[in-house]
């Protein structure tokens, strides 16, 4: 990531997201950021007079090529650099295909975005699932349901007894 890159991803900014799920499978974006790939929701920066919802849609149209309409706000969150998330449960027409997007916001170097793809709630990270419930996937039809189902044992990496 180049200076302007680092400059531009460290500001405060408010960013929104979408969380689209069909067939019980979440549409998640692959993607090199940090030196990692990682998995993550489609969005991005609020831009200036933009509102979040279009922001929403915009980035999904960017990053996946599909047009989304929003079913309802999720979540807001106050982040303590003054940036506001938003997030927001939309959905897609039945037969669109989602396909990889680009990010307008990164200059140079390869796409960070590397792979679209609808994903179950096993094949994702407990640390990419993080964010997931910090955007409010809990109040989308039905994962409550599958959560409540869960055995209670953690699974999160434990430390080594010393």
């Amino acid at each position: 990531m180049n200076e302007k890159n680092e400059e531009y991803y460290g500001r405060k900014r408010s960013r929104s997201v979408v969380i689209i799920v069909r067939d019980g499978k979440i549409l998640m974006e692959k993607v090199h950021f940090f030196e990692r790939d990682f998995y993550t929701l489609p969005g991005g920066g609020i831009e200036e007079g933009e509102t979040p919802e279009q922001a929403a849609l915009r980035e999904l149209k960017e990053e996946t090529g599909l047009e989304g309409k929003i079913i309802r706000p999720l979540i807001v969150q106050y982040k303590g650099d003054g940036g506001i998330d938003y997030s927001f449960e939309a959905e897609i027409p039945a037969d669109a295909v989602a396909v990889t997007g680009y990010d307008p916001e990164y200059e140079g170097g390869d796409n960070p975005l590397k792979e679209v793809l609808w994903m179950d709630l096993d094949e994702i990270s407990e640390k990419d699932r993080a964010f997931l419930w910090s955007y409010g996937l809990m109040q989308v039809d039905g994962f409550f349901d599958r959560i409540r189902e869960w055995e209670d044992e953690i699974s999160y990496p434990k430390k080594d007894p010393e």
